[in-house]
């Protein structure tokens, strides 16, 4: 069995946990170093893992995107707080509801 944890590397550690936070509930479940600013932060958004890497720049030019498929239990109770926060829903053609939200919407 493998398991998948994907890292996002940041100037701002406490932007991108907001940003998982509000929509989300993430949490932050651990850091290195614990008793000052951290290098890593580990985050658990119900069952799932996210890491985040402190790295003063993060790149030159525009930010990558990523794409994180979060599932939920009531999509219309996480669709509200995804609209309040500016994104909104789109209907796949396969069936499946998606949101979108950039992290610019957030700040």
């Amino acid at each position: 069995m493998s398991t998948i944890q994907p890292v996002v590397l940041t100037a701002d550690q406490d932007v991108v946990l907001g940003f998982y936070a509000k929509p989300f509930g993430a949490e932050e479940i651990f850091r290195v170093p614990e008793e000052r600013a951290a290098f890593y932060r580990g985050l658990r958004i119900g069952d799932s893992d996210l890491g985040l890497v402190a790295k003063a720049d993060p790149g030159a030019g525009a930010a990558p995107r990523i794409l994180l498929s979060i599932g939920v239990d009531d999509v219309d109770e996480t669709l509200a707080r995804v609209e309040a926060l500016g994104g909104g829903p789109n209907d796949m053609p396969w069936g499946q509801r998606v949101a979108h939200i950039a992290r610019g919407q957030l700040l």
